[in-house]
């Protein structure tokens, strides 16, 4: 059986060696991301109590691994969005809707 190729790629974050995983990786004509936040490579968090800022700069790191691995927001099909104070998704969303309101991906928000 012949072998896909399979492409990994970083963000530096701290904990992807720690833990064990990529920021995304592509399997043939796929490109999975893990899930990710504002956190930067010296463990700070950029945008602190700022969802709104937060929001943006886990979007640049996700779509930084997208380009690396010759794909785009507008490749995306499904995301899932993680908040920890709901009362704040409009802020989440206005981010999300700046990178995504063109592609309209099955999406999620919890």
């Amino acid at each position: 059986m012949p072998s896909t190729p399979v492409e990994k790629v970083s963000s530096g974050s701290p904990w992807e060696p720690r833990i064990g995983f990529s920021r995304a990786v592509r399997v043939g004509p796929q490109v999975f991301v893990s899930g990710t936040t504002s956190v930067q490579p010296d463990g700070s968090v950029l945008g602190k109590g700022d969802a709104y800022a937060q929001a943006r700069e886990t979007l640049r790191v996700i779509g930084e691994a997208l380009e690396r691995l010759g794909a785009s927001f507008g490749h995306v099909v499904r995301t899932r969005t993680f908040v920890t104070d709901i009362s704040r998704w409009e802020e989440v969303g206005r981010a999300l809707g700046e990178r995504l309101a063109a592609v309209r991906p099955a999406a999620t928000m919890v």
